[in-house]
């Protein structure tokens, strides 16, 4: 039995979103300046000028934001959850801060008490900024990623995450077996894929971590539930992927540890990527399979300048992540602007206008995890949104107030935007902050 339908409501704002990849189409912004979107059953069944969508459908109750700028859900491809309580250890390179700051904390969460704390804690600072969906690294604990998904449900958030799984060169309490491993993931996925708005993430926390059992184990657990998603880490850091080289001395490059275990495919979302071969840019282009971008994370761990061009000229999908703890902040606008910095810095960057931005924040992570129906405006896509409303009297209220264009006023929230800015968030038409 189906539900009954709930009546429409009329959005009307000034909103933004690229309903296709800037980076492929010069004018994939669409920007109106009094739009109108439609929605029922959190669903938008109409998008366009608002006078147009007005006239259609007379009757709908109006909802006013204007005075802001409304934009899609912001979707972050490469979050940690157990790290958020140890956002900010600056001054260290990637090994020294896992081993002094983030692994220590992660052992914690062996506590379920603790680990749903941390998960309140977690979610709450995605959709405090805007974050509407989330590919999240979870815990090394199965109680720990329950946890997890119980609270994802709980708020809305669409989740992607799993059990990370390692059985070495990590604190010992954090290691597995590669039948544990199976056999905790095979539980979870049971339990959570397709629960709602929750996805299951297959998810070794990098080679260097994970030997080639634990590496099947999760081959295993792709093949045996074909849609799960998958996702670690790869060529963050020199030391790192020397490290890699020298633990698989078989192995082409750090691609091919996971390549050769069958996990690089359409569903896969590698983070970092600061240092690929050319090699590995081409099979990662072969198989659809993406690079997160975390550049407040790169610099903030010294990890290196991300080559854009590089994944661009070779046809890698490229998307956008926060990366906390490592990262120092859930804001996107954030890792958007400092995206923005660093190819403007490094020889042969790409420049990014406010429409790429946007684009990386927002429907790039739909089509990294292969989530047709959210990322952009469209009629049958959910209403995942958020609106931008700085508070009268601050420098980012005064651009929105005299901006030109609502360009103009994209430009300066992805420059000066925090989550403060962020005065309410929908996901599936409901209402998850502010309102």
């Amino acid at each position: 039995m189906t539900s009954p339908s709930t009546a429409p409501t009329l959005y009307r704002a000034t909103y933004l979103h690229t309903p296709r990849s800037p980076f492929t189409h010069p004018d994939a912004l669409d920007a109106q300046s009094d739009g109108g979107l439609l929605v029922q059953d959190g669903v938008i069944r109409a998008a366009g000028p608002f006078a147009d969508i007005r006239a259609a459908h007379p009757d709908a109750p109006v909802t006013d934001l204007r005075g802001g700028l409304l934009l899609p859900g912001f979707i972050d491809t490469h979050v940690h959850y157990p790290q958020v309580r140890v956002i900010g250890g600056l001054g260290l390179p990637l090994l020294d801060w896992l081993d002094q700051c983030a692994l220590p904390e992660e052992a914690r969460m062996a506590d379920l008490a603790y680990a749903r704390g941390v998960a309140r804690d977690f979610i709450g600072g995605l959709i405090g900024a805007g974050t509407t969906t989330a590919l999240v690294f979870g815990s090394h604990f199965a109680g720990a990623v329950d946890a997890f998904f119980e609270e994802a449900t709980r708020t809305g958030l669409r989740a992607v995450t799993g059990l990370v799984v390692s059985d070495r060169l990590l604190r010992d309490e954090l290691h597995t077996t590669p039948q544990r491993a199976y056999d905790e993931g095979r539980a979870l996925i049971e339990r959570w894929h397709g629960a709602g708005r929750t996805l299951y993430a297959v998810t070794p926390r990098f080679s260097l971590s994970a030997s080639e059992g634990i590496l099947d184990a999760c081959a295993a657990l792709m093949r045996d539930f074909p849609g799960v998603r998958f996702t670690s880490h790869i060529n963050e850091n020199t030391r790192e992927i020397q490290t890699v080289r020298d633990l698989f001395p078989r192995a082409r490059d750090y691609l091919d540890t996971y390549e050769r275990a069958g996990l690089v495919g359409r569903h896969s979302v590698l983070a970092h990527n600061v240092h690929p071969t050319d090699r590995e840019l081409g099979v990662m282009a072969a198989h659809r399979c993406t690079a997160a971008h975390c550049p407040c994370s790169n610099s903030a761990l010294g990890s290196g300048f991300f080559p854009l061009r590089r994944h661009l000229d070779a046809g890698v999908h490229v998307s956008l992540g926060s990366d906390v703890g490592g990262g120092t902040g859930f804001s996107l606008l954030k890792e958007g602007l400092q995206a923005h910095f660093m190819q403007n810095l490094m020889p042969g960057g790409v420049p990014l206008s406010p429409a790429h931005l946007l684009y990386l924040a927002t429907l790039a992570g739909a089509e990294a995890l292969d989530l047709p129906h959210t990322g952009f405006f469209e009629p049958g896509r959910a209403f995942d949104a958020v609106h931008l409303r700085p508070a009268p009297g601050t420098p980012l209220d005064a651009v929105f107030r005299h901006a030109a264009s609502p360009e103009r006023a994209l430009a300066a929230a992805f420059a000066t935007g925090t989550p403060a800015d962020v005065a309410r968030v929908w996901i599936g038409g409901d209402t998850v902050l502010g309102g």
